[in-house]
């Protein structure tokens, strides 16, 4: 164990609401060893900034893991030239040109189904309704699991989530998260005939086309959906929700003062919907006056790091105006989002102008339900409209 203060929580109000928590350890404890969480948690923006870089000390690679032992060995859990050699095989299907030229459309084409069916309604759960099936839908295409149903693509993706966040071991949710890889699985070899023989721009595609390990194969599709299901879908819904509740800027949105990629960078910032990354200490360090040792976990908090007071004034508040580029929503060091660039796309480009041209008069109708601190997002958004 590293020799930062102890500090206890209350692991249900945790994952309620981890900020008033989070705020305190910034202020007595940046770096602290949560007893409930087994772990000695990195809170401040500079701390995470530095050393997630630093990949001799902070390793990703866990083979003792929960991601490891449940989803398989991926990019996200390797370092260096492991790391960079699977992020270069995956690359051609999510690289700024590729979700400008083929991906993007698809988006718009999901988006606008999804919004056809919702507009002889005039109320529903909003992240079920929309958020959901655009984020897995989205994903499918990006992913070349086609085959799969929407509604299974979010199941497995929190099935997996919630395996990988399981610090306290609960059986049912490891059971869970076994369906849903198993599931996954099934979905990948039903697609291998027609993607082995005629690779496309899809994860899937690309990774077969450059003759991967199948295994690496796997792992790394079930990786993208784990996180590329649950970021969007999140981010979505809460971004709406925060403009419906903040009115004044969503003005600013729709006379275009300002753009709707600043509104979802500052909700990424406010409510980062990927809110800590663990890391293995691979040998003895020291930060100020905490001693590491090699092999204990610590967790990068992220959502904690993005309401940093040295870095964004008044942090608690949602701002569309502020200036968002000390944010780390997306990861600061090698392991950087490689999906940023289609969030961003899914997010800002496509659903949140097309959601707010369509949808005349949005508004919400009750305060939506919230949790989550690894992973943080809206439980449900009930709105309406005028049909």
């Amino acid at each position: 164990m590293s020799t930062a203060p102890r500090i206890d929580i209350d692991p249900a109000a945790f994952w309620q609401d981890p900020y008033p928590m989070l705020a305190r350890f910034r202020e007595e404890a940046p770096i602290v060893f949560v007893p409930q969480l087994g772990s000695t948690l990195l809170c401040s923006r500079d701390d995470i900034f530095v050393s997630e870089k630093q990949i001799d000390v902070f390793s990703s690679h866990q083979p003792q893991g929960l991601m490891n032992k449940l989803m398989g060995h991926n990019m996200m859990r390797k370092d260096g030239d492991a790391h960079l050699a699977e992020r270069k095989a995956i690359f051609p299907a999510i690289s700024p040109k590729t979700v400008k030229t083929h991906w993007t459309a698809q988006f718009q084409a999901h988006a606008d189904r999804i919004i056809d069916a919702l507009e002889a309604k005039s109320s529903v759960d909003f992240v079920q309704a929309f958020a959901l099936p655009f984020s897995a839908e989205c994903l499918k295409s990006i992913t070349g699991l086609t085959n799969m149903r929407f509604e299974d693509m979010n199941a497995w993706s929190q099935g997996m989530i919630d395996g990988i966040a399981n610090y306290t071991g609960d059986p049912a949710i490891e059971a869970r998260c076994h369906a849903a890889t198993s599931g996954i699985d099934a979905a990948i070899d039903d697609m291998l005939p027609m993607l082995s023989k005629k690779p496309d721009l899809s994860l899937l595609g690309v990774m077969l086309e450059c003759g991967l390990p199948m295994e690496s194969v796997r792992a790394n599709i079930k990786l993208a959906i784990s996180g590329g299901q649950n970021e969007p879908r999140d981010a979505i819904a809460g971004t709406v929700w925060a403009l419906l509740t903040h009115p004044d800027q969503l003005a600013r949105l729709q006379d275009g003062s300002i753009s709707w990629m600043q509104a979802f960078e500052e909700y990424a910032r406010w409510i980062s919907p990927i809110g800590m990354s663990p890391r293995r200490i691979a040998k003895p360090w020291r930060i100020r006056e905490v001693e590491f040792e090699p092999d204990e976990r610590v967790f990068l908090m992220f959502g904690s790091a993005n309401r940093d007071e040295k870095h964004f004034d008044n942090p608690e508040a949602f701002d569309i105006g502020r200036d968002v580029s000390k944010s780390i929503a997306f990861g600061a060091g090698p392991h950087f989002c490689a999906g940023a660039w289609a969030s961003r796309a899914m997010v800002a480009d496509v659903a949140l102008p097309a959601i707010f041209a369509r949808l005349k008069n949005l508004r919400t109708v009750s305060p939506p339900r919230i949790g989550g601190w690894a992973f943080r997002g809206l439980l449900d958004l009930p709105v309406t409209w005028d049909a």
